[in-house]
């Protein structure tokens, strides 16, 4: 596929969600936001607040045309109702934007890294006055549950007691940001756990990347606990509708979303960050995932999966589609069993596994073509040769 028709393409799948045809302006209106970490070195200080807000609506929530959301989905208390783990570094109970809508598990409710506070605030940040970022349903509550160590790593194990902990407590969506290279038994148990529970499930579908841009992404892989049946996986995108070059790649995917280069809040103070990774793009699928549940409180965990995926953009994964999700008429109930059991978008390994397949879809087309403009014009001919009489003119019946 050339280059001129990847870029209508893109072009035409960020109009469809109702957002700008081509590159979006720098998110924070040129300001230098700093970036949230995901990980803290050794002897590295805790993430300060920022004193840097951003300026202008960021390319993400033009991209998924939240503000059409909002106005038929609550406006500032859409979402209502339901509670979203973040399965994470912590929530800082005190970040602003948070405030008074935190509740915690043990000492999450602490961020020394502040990643688990930006995810938190992806989903639901409050509106504020001179500031053009918000969550996706600023009207949920949060429940912060630590899968990580105070440092920002994550076990199977950290993982798997997350998780239990965020069903045990009633959480209606659980997101989980870490994205680990092997599962396990417990991890398997914790997910089915959480999915008998009716709490919807949303993993990130590959690690965060924390290289160097100029670093070589190791080979595609699946993660965990994306890779568990019952999970809705997701995966980043930037404003081009791409991803960068040294990050991560699953097997397959879900769901795709904006993840690369989008503002959020920090752990303290009323700036912002920006940050990339799948982490985040799962943050604005559990955001949509509330406000589709505050909205449509009938459906199932499973029920809720299906309707995020059936209404998504069509693409190589389908990329979230917030306002169909929220407003599309059901023609029909989903059983309880319905759902994501495994990982149907199988991704090309790389680019040039991509430019193969669509050249050889070209070129069996092509084929498929010239293979009928033969027959017919065999027809034609064989018709023409025939005895008058014998319906041997182009157009008359030979029934």
């Amino acid at each position: 596929m050339s280059r001129s028709v990847n870029a209508i393409a893109v072009a035409l799948a960020l109009s469809a969600l109702g957002g700008p045809a081509a590159a979006a302006p720098l998110a924070d209106g040129g300001v230098n936001l700093p970036v949230i970490p995901s990980v803290l070195a050794a002897g590295a200080s805790c993430t300060a607040g920022s004193s840097s807000p951003a300026k202008a609506v960021p390319w993400e929530q033009r991209s998924l045309g939240l503000a059409r959301v909002w106005r038929t989905a609550g406006g500032s208390v859409g979402g209502a109702g339901v509670t979203v783990a973040v399965v994470d570094t912590g929530v800082a109970a005190q970040a602003p934007a948070l405030a008074g809508r935190v509740t915690a598990v043990g000492a999450a409710d602490g961020d020394c890294v502040g990643h688990g506070t930006f995810v938190a605030g992806l989903v639901a940040a409050a509106p504020a006055r001179q500031v053009r970022f918000a969550g996706v349903a600023s009207g949920a509550r949060v429940l912060a549950v630590r899968g990580t160590d105070t440092r920002g790593t994550a076990t199977a194990a950290s993982l798997a007691s997350g998780i239990r902990s965020a069903a045990q407590a009633g959480a209606e969506v659980i997101v989980v940001s870490p994205a680990l290279a092997q599962g396990s038994a417990d991890l398997t148990a914790a997910v089915a756990y959480a999915s008998k529970r009716d709490a919807l499930l949303i993993a990130a579908a590959a690690p965060d990347p924390i290289g160097p841009a100029t670093a070589s992404p190791p080979p595609p892989r699946d993660y965990w606990p994306a890779s568990d049946p019952g999970v809705l996986s997701v995966l980043d995108l930037d404003a081009k509708g791409s991803r960068p070059a040294n990050a991560p790649s699953p097997l397959g995917a879900d769901l795709a979303a904006p993840g690369d280069g989008v503002v959020g809040i920090g752990p303290s103070g009323k700036g912002h960050y920006i940050g990339s990774g799948a982490s985040l793009a799962a943050a604005y699928v559990a955001g949509t995932a509330a406000l589709v549940r505050s909205a449509h409180p009938d459906l199932t965990a499973a029920q809720t999966a299906t309707r995020l995926t059936g209404t998504a953009y069509p693409s190589d994964v389908p990329r979230l589609d917030p306002y169909a999700a929220v407003t599309s008429v059901r023609t029909g109930t989903a059983t309880k069993d319905d759902g994501p059991r495994e990982h149907p978008m199988r991704l090309p390994s790389d680019a040039s596994a991509r430019t193969a397949t669509h050249r050889a879809l070209a070129t069996a087309a092509a084929g498929i073509a010239v293979g009928l403009g033969v027959a017919w014009a065999a027809v034609i001919v064989r018709l023409r040769r025939r005895p008058p009489g014998q319906g041997g003119e182009l157009g008359e019946s030979g029934t």
